[in-house]
Parts: structure tokens; C-alpha cells; sequence
């Protein structure tokens, strides 16, 4: 396993972690199983969130006996400095320890909310409130748009940035540079494209030629799926002629049909938040997790359902998505 710095911390951590959310999907188990793996792969990264239901838990109890072998991170939606705190406490509390190594700004929806977060009574004040009393050693940011990314890299505590990156989803490229330019440890989530792209070996053989990559967190919840994804991350090996026509026709296929959250089509004409739509629909299809994909696009404002089919979205979209038609076939499977 190669190990990277995280940051200006002097962690060191494993170049493939483990993503959290398919924990959900195990028991208590099937989770120490999965720790288990980890451990013997030599995988000590671990990624969760408030908002990954019981996958806090079901790793916590894992750990008990060896937390001192693991970086742990999670992240948290809150947005004020007091459900900010209540989620640390919340986080310490289910992953039964007394330190969360790495605590992150889960998902923000625009750089106004970045800003939101940084004011004062802002989920920030808490984060370095705890960072200062030993409860949370590093802080960090994930997000999906290019906006927010390019936002964040000004933001001096800032110390990880995790951004979507796979083979279909290549629109942080121009701005992953800048991270190792400023000692900020790259993570990069949706390896998979959220279940979309299915040969797990290519994909994360894909992500790891690039340098520009810290980490890499595919969401595992098999003892298999760790060590395929450890064998795939640990052959250093060019992309052979096969596998770069593989990842083409990759492209090509799910170019057509897939969204990558770089958010042009915004604004929608009715306020639909086009992008979440469509990462809920991949939950729902991909991930097996019906229930947790339903209940968050049920807190969104404005569903698929009403889309007036204007098109103004699809005249922005830069890879030309159908996306009046991706939208009507997300309330349908939504049923709003």
C-alpha cells in the first residue's frame, strides 16, 4: 500500500481509503469485516458522515481495540455554529472516540453557503472551536461543483478538499494542481461515478496514474471489494493500449447519458436543483439504498416532477444531456 502526508498534518494515510456509505447497507457484522480487510490491506483511511444514517456506528463499534490504527474522517451538513457542534459531539459519540481526525463542510450548495459557514456563528467557529480543545485535529471541504472548489482553495483552513474524479467525471482536473500547490491533500469520492462505471479494477487504476490524487475512497462493504480495490490501487503499471480503449468507450457510453454535477445548467427556470435530481436517481438505481435515496430528494423544494420542459437547461449543458428527459424519467421513478 503507498502511503501519503495528509496536508501539513504529518498523518500518514493510505492512497485508497474506504468510502462510508455502503456500510449502510451491512450490520455490525459485516462492518468489522470490513475493518478487518481494511487492516490486513493495509487501508487505515476511513471516510464517513453524520448523514450516512448507521454507517457511523457500524464503524465505530469496528474500531473498538484498534481506533489508534485508523485516520477517521467525517463530515456533517450542519451550517451553524450550534448544530455544528452537536454533530461533533453527535460523530464522537458513534465512532466511540475521543478525537475525529479529520472533520469536513459536508457538500455545500454554493459558495454563498461556503460564506454562510465561514461568518460568525458559522459551523466553522464550532469546527475550530473543537480543533482547539483535541475533539478535531483537521479540517476540511467536500463539494460537487467546480465553483465551490475553486472557492474553497482560497480559504486558508481549508486543509482537504474532497471533489468527485473518475473516469466520466473529469471537471476538476484544471484545479487539482492547485491543491498540491497549497499543501491541500486531494480526496477524490465517486470513483465509481456512483456505481455507474463498472469495472472497479480500470477505475481506480484510472484515478491513481493521476498524481494530482491524494486519496481515493471507494464505498466498500465486502472484504472482496477491499482487496480488489487495493490490488487495482498497488498496480503501478502504465494503462495498457486495452484499458485506455476501455476507458474511451467508458467515456462515450455514460457521456451520453450522465451527469457530472458541474452545475451550467443552473438556474432552472422553476428552481429544480438539477444535479441533486439526478445524484439522487444514481442512489436510488445504483447504490441499493432506496430509502435513504427517497427520503432526501423528498426535502427537496422542487422535484423533477415539475419541470415545464423549457429546455433553457439543455442549451447550457456542456455535454449535451437529454436532461428533459433524465428529469421526467427521476419524477417518474420517484413518483413526483
Amino acid at each position: 500500500m503507498e502511503y501519503i502526508t495528509l496536508g501539513k498534518s504529518g498523518l500518514r494515510i493510505s492512497r485508497v481509503g474506504l468510502g462510508g456509505i455502503p456500510i449502510q447497507r451491512t450490520d455490525e457484522d459485516g462492518a468489522k469485516t470490513v475493518m478487518d480487510a481494511c487492516e490486513e490491506n493495509g487501508i487505515n483511511f476511513i471516510d464517513t458522515a453524520r448523514g450516512y444514517t448507521v454507517s457511523e456506528q457500524y464503524i465505530g463499534k469496528a474500531l473498538e481495540g484498534r481506533r489508534d490504527r485508523f485516520i477517521i474522517a467525517t463530515k456533517s451538513m450542519a451550517r451553524t455554529y450550534e448544530a455544528m457542534k452537536k454533530d461533533i459531539s453527535i460523530s464522537l459519540g458513534n465512532l466511540k472516540t475521543d478525537h475525529i481526525d479529520l472533520y469536513q463542510v459536508h457538500n455545500p450548495s454554493s459558495v454563498d453557503e461556503v460564506k454562510k459557514v465561514c461568518q460568525p456563528g458559522g459551523a466553522l467557529e464550532a469546527l475550530l472551536e473543537a480543533k482547539e480543545n483535541g475533539l478535531v485535529h483537521h479540517i476540511g471541504l467536500t463539494c460537487h461543483t467546480t465553483e465551490i472548489f475553486e472557492y474553497a482553495l482560497t480559504l486558508d483552513w481549508v486543509e482537504t478538499l474532497m471533489f468527485p474524479y473518475n473516469i466520466v467525471e473529469s471537471q476538476g482536473e484544471r484545479l487539482m494542481p492547485k491543491c498540491a500547490e497549497k499543501n491541500i491533500v486531494f480526496i477524490a469520492m465517486k470513483p465509481l461515478a456512483g456505481g455507474a462505471i463498472e469495472d472497479a479494477s480500470l477505475a481506480i487504476r484510472y484515478i491513481c496514474a493521476n498524481p494530482c490524487v491524494s486519496v481515493v475512497i471507494p464505498g466498500m462493504y465486502s472484504a472482496d471489494e477491499v482487496g480488489q480495490n487495493v490490488a487495482a490501487a498497488s498496480d503501478a503499471s502504465p494503462l495498457s493500449g486495452a484499458e485506455i480503449e476501455k476507458i474511451e468507450n467508458i467515456k462515450k457510453e455514460l457521456g451520453e447519458n450522465f451527469c457530472r454535477r458541474c452545475g451550467y445548467c443552473a438556474p432552472c427556470t422553476v428552481g429544480i436543483n438539477i444535479p441533486a435530481s439526478f445524484l439522487f436517481a444514481g442512489y436510488l438505481e445504483r447504490y441499493g439504498l432506496e430509502g435513504w435515496a427517497r427520503e432526501r430528494y423528498a426535502a427537496m423544494s422542487v422535484k423533477a416532477g415539475a419541470c415545464i420542459e423549457c429546455g433553457v437547461c439543455e442549451t447550457r449543458c456542456p455535454y449535451n444531456l437529454p436532461i428533459r428527459q433524465m428529469l421526467k424519467k427521476c419524477a417518474e421513478d420517484f413518483g413526483e
